[in-house]
């Protein structure tokens, strides 16, 4: 097996050797939850564009890694925040990719697909009117529906910086949820995703803002499929859980917690819209297939490896998680370069990547150990260890 010098947190080298991949089955049985993946996208390392002012997509290498989630049965959430949505990837960009995904889609037999609509065309601002908000999501809902698209409706960051209170939130959602086609997953995300969503549904404490949530989910329940919560607070997401409308799915966006969220209690358990399904996707297959079999002991036995390899990808600062995402896809072969889009690449450390290459290993999730060895060995070289 490999052995590579990899950096620790403080400071020191220290030798690693690679162990061997898991081999994780194909899926063998249909799933017995919605496990949906939110997938990130594949710069162009060779478009001639300034990253930070400019999304470049490789939009080959992109689609294929969809086709990959399809095919471990996984559902695809297309255009989130794992895709850099408001991190370098702009509504037009988004819309061709939800475009491409959707007719990519129609070729793979049971394919699930739901994209992002959000606000993003407008630049948040106390300003801005709440009409303009509503005008902002009517038009991405359009857009994806005249494409046959299903809807994820985004927390909105223009929402959260022009909302006088949680009356102007309620209003917004019941004017978008009125007009569309078909059921919709509502997306709560927390600021530590995204800081500019602090205070949404117009309170900063949790509680008081799941209340309003609960009631907009109550008045619309006849076009929710569900809501995904990305709080990192598990007791927060089964509190809200066991008080949904009837019909109402929840799907878990807490990629600290999500074994044991999607396992459930007595009471019942969360579906599944995740970005670490992204990068543990082969795992997340193979244990969703165990749990649809009702062997909790396998689904836990192979899940538990990935959670502390979730939490290292989704530390504070969490909005940096992406970083940890694409690079689990090229070590992984997916993609044959470690570049974001906006240049995200560099928001993590040599050290970071090195604990992450560590733990992926411990769960099984390299499924190449020479390829990946000698991609790690680069990023190594780049940053002056050999």
């Amino acid at each position: 097996m490999k052995t590579l010098n990899l950096p620790a947190a403080d400071g020191r080298i220290a030798p690693f050797t690679l162990g061997g991949p898991r081999g994780f089955d194909a899926p063998k049985r249909k799933f017995n939850r919605v496990a949906l993946a939110a997938a990130h996208v594949v710069a162009d390392p060779l478009a001639v564009k300034d990253p930070w002012l400019e999304a470049a997509i490789d939009w080959d290498a992109t689609i294929a890694y969809r086709r990959h989630l399809w095919k471990l049965g996984l559902g695809v959430a297309e255009a989130m925040d794992t895709s850099q949505r408001g991190m370098g990837l702009d509504w037009p960009t988004a819309l061709e990719l939800i475009r491409r995904s959707i007719a990519a889609a129609r070729d793979i037999p049971g394919a699930v697909l739901f994209s992002g609509a959000g606000t993003d065309q407008v630049a948040p601002s106390a300003d801005m009117t709440i009409d303009r908000v509503i005008a902002a999501y009517e038009e991405q809902c359009a857009a994806i529906e005249t494409l046959g698209g299903r809807i994820i409706l985004m927390a909105s960051r223009a929402l959260a910086a022009s909302a006088k209170s949680p009356k102007d939130y309620l209003r917004v959602y019941a004017r978008v949820l009125g007009q569309v086609k078909e059921k919709v997953i509502i997306h709560w995300l927390g600021d530590m995703f995204d800081p500019a969503l602090a205070g949404y549904w117009g309170h900063r404490d949790l509680d008081e803002a799941m209340e309003v949530c609960l009631a907009m989910l109550a008045a619309n329940a006849a076009k929710i499929d569900g809501i995904k919560i990305s709080l990192l607070d598990k007791d927060k997401e089964i509190a809200m859980r066991r008080r949904l409308p009837k019909g109402v799915r929840m799907y878990t966006g807490d990629d600290f917690n999500y074994a044991e969220l999607i396992a459930g209690d007595a009471d019942g358990y969360s579906d599944a819209l995740l970005g670490i399904f992204d990068a543990i996707a082969p795992a997340a297959s193979a244990a969703l297939a165990a749990l649809a079999g009702n062997d909790q002991d396998e689904f836990h036995r192979i899940l538990a490896p990935t959670v502390p390899l979730s939490r290292h990808i989704f530390r504070a600062p969490t909005r940096f998680y992406k970083t940890g995402i694409v690079f689990m896809a090229w070590i992984n072969g997916h993609q044959q370069h470690f570049t974001m889009v906006g240049g995200q690449e560099s928001t993590r450390s040599i050290a970071h990547f090195a604990e992450l290459f560590r733990l992926a290993d411990r769960a099984g999730l390299i499924a190449d150990p020479d390829l990946a060895a000698r991609r790690m060995a680069d990023l190594l070289a780049v940053h002056g260890v050999t």
